[in-house]
Order: structure tokens, then C-alpha cells, then sequence
């Protein structure tokens, strides 16, 4: 394969090459140096160029959703571009889960279906999808941000780029393309460019006007409140942290996070209200409507959201009480993210990074209000030496048998080291997670909250593993969780990821039964309902080639995790199968502060 040098850095003129090979290229140009999925013959070509590549691995994963995850993980972590490939029919509606889940999660994710030869489109050759009743373009159209088929060589670099414009922007998305073998091999048709820059550009969208606006609003308010969500992951990551801290910690204005945004902002930080949403942390209520007699308390008067869509998650089920008496402000770089959740009173459309540069820019040069801050930092002080963050902190110390998931995150709190990234997967381990744990940055928690797939973070934790091969990488799941993606344990074994995998043994799915149970008010009815078969989670683990153990004190539990910290070094997947006492409940289903009545939605305090 050779190509036709135009001019120095400039694109190159495509001579003899063939369409799997162009890709490559595309790959190599947005720093792709691992690919995720499961091979078949669609992908035949495309197989066999990654083969010969030198600049990029095919990572073979268990399960084509399993894929998808450990892609999401991976980019997550190393802000690379996570690439699924997968064969057709079967294994496009597969990796559909997985880039469903991208794609809500705002994860910069591109999946690529192969399709059977268009020669013979609509006679029945195995695993079709395009052309049948299983309309694989159709599933993608309606799921991920943009789904395109490529028919020719010569439309295969405008399909690719538009895929790629959509999955790199800012929020980030997934795109699908589908791509029948005959056209992998085809010769390619146009130019290589020699940059990204050649076929996109990154979104810088602000407004220095309204970010004016808010920066006046903001130092005029009492108790004015900044509350981040998952769109601000990028925006805080690194050295972008600390503009932003010493602009609050100037003008002493709180911080808390949406769950799946927890630990943007370090919780151990006294401006920090931790996670707020269900089965938050106990102190934004307490900030939001102060208890009667509370010292000092000046009313809630400005909220400032910053990348959150305020789903059900977000605000603890479009509670009213998050309105505030003052301005209610919503910054997102998407139109249709702006009062999607709840009436607000000025949507601004700009790119988190931008906005906050401007904000910590424009405030530079203006004096804080010294009696303002000084109030708000006692009040503060006050709350937290009043209430516990837990629901239930007793609990989060328990040395009790059988151990209680409280303790587990109170442990894995403690023990991991710094850049720690810690994935919770759908169910009551987001609840433990998002209420029990405390993180600070460079580690990181995350989540996929909306929508909730089951399995996520088992196979997020490996991309996430694959991505930073020296930090600790842990994923809370539970046992049914594990079941459905464990076998990606074995892709961990595979490439030595040494990835930790906390599992609730419990035989049982248990948001759902206690969920169940307690709404419908037949708790006896549902507590054994949804049984598993008693699996042994270790011995499953053991099989894949990971060092297992099962433990049930919190004894054992922190020993077991000081052992799978190192042996996660060792390049070895860690399973630790907890057998906890599995009547807790996360505080989903709890008034966390009665004093407080609950307002309609759509109520001003």
C-alpha cells in the first residue's frame, strides 16, 4: 500500500488501498490504540487489517454488550475514543446495549456492525441484518446519536467522519456504523487527511454575557449553590480542578454533584455537600431548607446547574425543594437538556470548560463580600458537626455479622489510593456507592444512571483497567450484575488487567425485591421472590482466572481488598464475593429529613 505526498502535514492522496486499511488511518489519527468486541465474518477485513496494524490491538471481549462497557470504561479513564466492532445480525443487536448506554452517558463511543455482502442483501445468508426483517439500521437510528450504512468506497470517508464529528464533540455520543464486507475490501476512494483537524473541530461554545450575568447573581446571593453534573467530567478533570476551587473557596459558595457527577469536586472539601439525588448525602437537604431554629441560616436563594440533565436521579425525583427563592440557572451545551428536567429561570447554552473558564476569569478581579462568606462558611460548619452525611452512620462503622454494606464502602473509602476509579453498577450498588463512599480527586467514581443497564460497570471496570494499568480500578456490583457480564472477568485475565470486582452475594436482585416489597407494602411476599440459585460468585471468579475470595466480616472484607489492591498490580483480576446482611437498604425509599414537607414539583420556596 503506498500513498501520494501533496505537501508536508498535508492530506495525502489515497493510491492502492483498501477501505479496512483507510480506517485504520482514521484510527490512528484520533489516537485509537485498542478496538473492543467480538470477531465474525462480517468483519472479516476489518479483522485482518487490525491484525497486521502496529498502532492498534483488537481487545476480544466475552459478550458484544460486555464490549460496548468495556469501551465506555476505557475512554472514561484514558479520554480516548472507545471503538466497538462486532459482526452483523446477532452480534449488532448485542452491542446495541452497550451503545445505548454510551450514548446517554455522553461516552465518546464508536460502534461498527459488519453487514453480509450486498450481493447478497434479501436471500437469506446468515446472520443478515440491513436488508432483513431484522433492520439493524432502524435499532441504531433510534438509539445512539447517528447510524449510518456505508453502500460504496467512495462514501465510506464522508460516513466515517460525520460518525466521528458526532462521537467527538463535546458532550461526547455514540455513533454506529454499518458496513457490508464487500465494501471493506474495496479500494478506497479521496484523500488520508494528516490531522483531525482536517474533518473536525472541537466545540468551544460559550457566552461571556451570560457567564457576566451569573458571576453578578452569584456574589449577590446569600446562600447562592453550585450543583455539577456528569457534563462537567471533562471540564474538572486534572488541572482544570483547581481554577475552579479557588474560585469557590474565594467566595465561599458551596459544591455538590449530581450522582453520577460524585467526586468531581473532592468531598472531603468543607464547601463540598457531597452527591445530592436519591440516595444522596444527607447534607444538601439541611442546605436547601434549613431545619426550624437552624443559627444563621439565610434563605436558599441561587442555584447554578452545570451539566446535568436533572433526570429522576438527579434531583431526587424532580423534587420541588431544589428550587431556590432566587434564580434557578442551567448551563448545558445541548438545547434540549435546558428545562428538560425542571423549570429553571434562565437556560444557557455553553460548553462546561468554557463557562467555567469565563466564570473564574470574570470574578477574578471582584471582592468577595467577606461577611457573606463568612456566614455561609459558619452555617456550613454548623450543618456538618450537626448531621451525619450517612443515613445511617452507625452502620458505616458496624462490626457486625453478617457485614453490612455500609461498612464495605466506609472500607473501600479508606483503603484506596489516590486516582482510584471506583464504578458502580445499576441496582443498590449505585445506591452504596453514591451514598456511602467518599471520594476525593484524582480519584474518580462513575456511574451510568441514565439508563440503568445492569452489568455496566462489570465490564466498564476492565476498559478502565486496560486504560490506566497502575491504578486501582474497583467495580461494585451485585451478584446478579455479575452473572449477566461476569465472563468479561476472563477478558480481564486475558490482557492481565488486574481490575477489582466487589459482589454482592445475595443470591437474589435485590433493589428489585426490597423495591418491590416496600411499595407494595408485601416485604415477606417479594424477600425470596427473585432467587438466583445460590451461585458461587468465588468459585465463577476462579474459573474466569481471577484471585477469589468470600468473606463476611469486615475483618476479612479489608484484608481481602489490601490483597486484591496488590494483586490487581500483579496484572491478576480480584474478585471479592461479600456476603452481606442483605436485608440493608440504601436510603432510596426514606424522608431523610422529616421536618422538612415535601412541596409540589412545580413549587417556589
Amino acid at each position: 500500500m503506498t500513498t501520494t505526498t501533496n505537501a508536508t502535514n498535508a492530506p495525502q492522496t489515497i493510491d492502492q488501498i483498501t477501505v479496512a486499511d483507510l480506517l485504520m488511518r482514521y484510527l490512528k489519527l484520533e489516537g485509537v490504540d485498542r478496538v473492543f468486541g467480538v470477531p465474525g465474518a462480517a468483519i472479516m477485513y476489518f479483522l485482518d487489517a487490525l491484525r497486521q496494524s502496529k498502532d492498534c490491538q483488537y481487545v476480544l471481549c466475552r459478550h458484544e454488550s460486555g464490549a460496548g462497557f468495556v469501551a465506555d470504561g476505557y475512554w472514561r479513564v484514558s479520554g480516548k475514543l472507545g471503538v466497538v466492532m462486532v459482526t452483523s445480525g446477532p452480534g449488532a443487536v448485542n452491542a446495541l446495549n452497550g451503545a445505548m448506554n454510551a450514548d446517554a452517558s455522553l461516552s465518546q463511543q464508536l460502534t461498527i456492525t459488519g453487514e453480509v455482502s450486498q450481493a447478497f442483501f434479501g436471500r437469506g445468508w446468515e446472520q443478515e441484518g440491513i436488508d432483513a426483517s431484522l433492520d439493524i439500521a432502524a435499532l441504531y437510528k433510534n438509539a445512539v446519536s447517528f447510524s449510518g450504512i456505508v453502500t460504496d468506497a467512495q462514501n465510506f470517508q464522508t460516513m466515517l467522519t460525520t460518525a466521528l464529528r458526532v462521537s467527538r464533540g463535546i458532550p461526547g455520543h455514540c455513533s454506529h456504523l454499518s458496513v457490508p464486507l464487500d465494501v471493506q475490501n474495496l479500494p478506497a476512494t479521496g484523500v488520508v487527511p494528516a490531522s483531525t483537524a482536517n474533518y473536525r473541530a472541537q466545540s468551544h461554545g460559550h457566552d461571556p454575557a451570560a457567564a457576566a450575568v451569573v458571576v453578578d447573581e452569584l456574589l449577590a446571593a446569600k446562600r447562592p449553590l453550585i450543583f455539577l453534573g456528569n457534563g462537567c467530567r471533562l471540564a474538572l478533570r486534572g488541572d482544570k480542578l483547581a481554577p475552579f476551587q479557588a474560585f469557590v473557596e474565594r467566595f465561599g459558595i458551596p459544591v455538590m454533584t449530581t450522582l453520577d457527577g460524585k467526586g468531581l469536586f473532592p468531598e472531603s472539601h468543607q464547601l463540598s455537600l457531597r452527591a445530592y439525588g436519591k440516595s444522596g448525602c444527607m447534607w444538601p437537604a439541611a442546605y436547601l431548607s434549613p431545619p426550624p431554629g437552624a443559627p444563621g441560616a439565610a434563605p436558599y436563594d441561587y442555584l447554578l446547574v452545570i451539566g446535568s440533565m436533572l433526570d429522576q436521579f438527579a434531583t431526587n425525583l424532580w423534587d420541588g425543594r431544589l428550587q431556590p427563592r432566587g434564580s434557578f440557572v442551567q448551563v448545558d451545551a445541548r438545547q434540549e437538556s435546558i428545562a428538560r428536567g425542571m423549570p429553571v429561570d434562565r437556560g444557557i447554552i455553553a460548553e462546561a470548560s468554557a463557562f467555567l473558564e469565563d466564570v473564574v476569569a470574570l470574578a477574578k478581579h471582584r471582592p468577595p463580600d467577606a461577611a457573606q462568606v463568612t456566614a455561609r462558611l459558619q452555617y456550613l460548619s454548623w450543618l456538618k458537626s450537626t448531621y451525619s452525611p450517612f443515613f445511617d452512620p452507625a452502620a458505616r462503622d458496624s462490626q457486625a455479622t453478617p457485614l453490612r454494606p455500609e461498612r464495605v464502602m466506609g472500607i473501600i473509602s479508606s483503603l484506596l489510593p489516590p486516582g482510584s476509579h471506583v464504578f458502580a453498577d445499576a441496582g443498590n450498588s449505585c445506591g452504596w456507592t453514591s451514598h456511602y463512599l467518599v471520594i476525593d480527586p484524582p480519584s474518580q467514581a462513575h456511574a451510568a444512571l441514565e439508563v440503568g443497564t445492569m452489568g455496566y460497570a462489570v465490564g466498564a471496570v476492565v476498559g478502565a483497567k486496560l486504560a490506566a494499568p497502575s491504578a486501582t480500578c474497583v467495580a461494585v456490583c451485585g451478584d446478579g450484575g455479575f452473572l449477566m457480564h461476569g465472563s468479561e472477568v476472563s477478558t480481564a485475565a486475558a490482557q492481565k488487567a488486574g481490575a477489582i470486582w466487589v459482589v454482592w452475594s445475595e443470591d437474589d436482585f435485590n433493589m428489585v425485591s426490597q423495591g418491590m416489597g416496600i411499595i407494595l407494602k408485601e416485604p415477606d411476599v417479594y424477600r425470596h421472590y427473585y432467587q438466583l440459585g445460590n451461585p458461587d460468585i468465588a468459585k465463577i471468579a476462579a474459573g474466569y482466572g481471577a484471585d477469589a475470595y468470600t468473606v463476611s466480616t469486615a475483618a476479612d472484607f479489608e484484608a481481602a481488598f489490601l490483597k486484591a489492591i496488590e494483586g490487581g498490580r500483579g496484572g491478576r483480576p480480584q474478585v471479592i464475593a461479600v456476603k452481606e446482611d442483605r436485608s440493608a437498604v440504601p436510603p432510596f425509599y426514606v424522608n431523610q429529613f422529616p421536618w422538612i414537607p415535601t412541596p409540589p414539583a412545580d413549587h417556589k420556596l
